[in-house]
């Protein structure tokens, strides 16, 4: 009855009908009221009627009340706003800032719930209009740009049916660029368009375009720059950014063979910076860092020689307790070194790196463990007198207790032969070769 008698006040078309519609907007803010709005009569179309008149304070009245259904996590809601998307779509280029503002959180939101309006708004060319709003010079616009895209981005449909209407449009150039301005421009864009390069770099097997835009070589010296801000006392936020920037770097040089890409020893030295930092305050950042330093070293013997001249190492090993994906991510990147050969070998040994791996043996983490054997399995392998050394240090004993894990026996069992096998003798190692391959 209450809800029926709001939707009245707002009909009667008296003068107190924007008092009405705050009404309803505070009604609207409950999800059963939500619900009931939707079912009434010619509701919907009452309130597309006032957000398409030409009364411009009784419009945006009408804008913040389908502001507050777009907010409702119920499809039928989001589903019965079909009939205003492409008003909302026609709005973007519009009068206010407040308005266009609304418009966008309104179809962002509408986005998220719905697979029937994301399935209506792509033949309305959602994207072109996007693509004309990202050019906007009003950071509260792009960052209501950044949030639809985004949202967009994570849809199910979205590696078929968005993500090559998306490349194929201007956004990727101007993405990146406010990506790379997000100091200058506003830090909110900047975050909301990274995890939209993010998505579309982890949901798309061939980025070219982004690779013929230079992202590559533009993340790379946005990291450099965020590191070196990072130091001093980092403007709010500057965490937030880092994340998803690591994670597109991280990706694309995944995908891509990225020997001549980027090769940038300062690029190691702008990762440790960020890890020295954000060990303590964002500890979630040490796996995003060490992720990217696996991807940089794992086939490129430059980044490989550069930790080593670099020194970096002794900052490395010091990750390892830090958790247990963080010791499993350092012991990768050390075996990423220790299988470019013997002198690589020899530099890491001039660590003390054996009594160090001692107590990750222990872990309760087979994967921890199983990278502790392929590292201690090329260390012998290269360097036949670090197995000396390590039964010294009791790495005896510490192999032994694994004989009877099932999934790394074979492992073990293949170490301590080659414990056993004096210096010098070959059939050990060709037997090892066969439990590690």
């Amino acid at each position: 009855g209450q809800v029926l008698e709001l939707l009245r006040g707002v009909q009667r078309g008296s003068e107190d009908r924007k008092l009405s519609l705050g009404r309803l907007r505070w009604a609207l803010q409950n999800e059963e009221t939500q619900q009931k709005f939707v079912r009434l009569d010619g509701s919907i179309r009452t309130l597309t009627g006032l957000f398409t008149s030409s009364l411009a304070d009784l419009q945006l009245e009408a804008a913040r009340c389908l502001h507050e259904l777009s907010h409702s996590s119920v499809p039928a809601v989001a589903e019965a706003c079909l009939p205003v998307t492409s008003y909302l779509l026609t709005y973007l280029s519009g009068h206010s800032l407040e308005f266009t503002e609304l418009c966008l959180y309104t179809l962002g939101n509408l986005v998220v719930e719905s697979e029937a309006v994301r399935k209506q708004l792509l033949p309305q060319g959602i994207i072109p209009v996007l693509a004309s709003c990202i050019q906007s010079p009003h950071e509260a616009v792009l960052e209501g740009v950044g949030y639809v895209l985004s949202q967009l981005l994570q849809a199910k449909e979205a590696r078929t049916e968005i993500i090559p209407l998306v490349l194929e449009s201007v956004l990727p150039q101007h993405m990146l660029r406010l990506v790379c301005s997000g100091l200058k421009a506003g830090m909110g864009a900047a975050v909301e368009f990274a995890w939209c390069l993010h998505y579309i770099i982890c949901r798309h097997e061939d980025n070219v375009v982004l690779l013929e835009l230079g992202a590559v070589p533009a993340l790379t010296s946005l990291l450099l720059h965020l590191a070196s801000e990072i130091r001093q006392d980092a403007p709010e936020g500057l965490e937030l950014l880092v994340c998803p920037v690591l994670r597109c770097l991280s990706n694309l040089l995944a995908q891509t063979d990225c020997q001549g890409h980027g090769q940038d020893g300062r690029l190691l030295i702008a990762l440790f910076l960020i890890l020295q930092c954000c060990l303590q305050q964002h500890p979630f950042l040490v796996q995003e860092c060490l992720w990217l330093l696996n991807n940089l070293t794992a086939d490129d013997p430059f980044f490989c020689s550069a930790l080593l001249s670099l020194d970096l190492l002794p900052a490395l090993l010091q990750l390892l307790p830090c958790s247990q994906m963080a010791a499993v991510l350092v012991l990768t990147v050390l075996c990423n070194i220790a299988e470019k050969g013997p002198f690589q070998c020899q530099q890491l040994l001039r660590q003390p790196l054996l009594p160090r791996l001692l107590p990750l043996l222990t872990l309760p983490d087979p994967e921890a463990v199983g990278q502790c054997l392929e590292l201690l399995h090329l260390l012998f392998l290269h360097c036949p007198e670090a197995a000396a050394d390590f039964t010294r240090h009791g790495g005896h004993q510490a192999l032994e207790q694994h004989q009877s894990t099932p999934e790394l026996q074979e492992r073990a069992q293949a170490l301590l032969d080659m414990i056993r096998q004096p210096p010098g003798a070959p059939s050990a190692c060709q037997a090892t070769l066969a439990a590690f391959s």
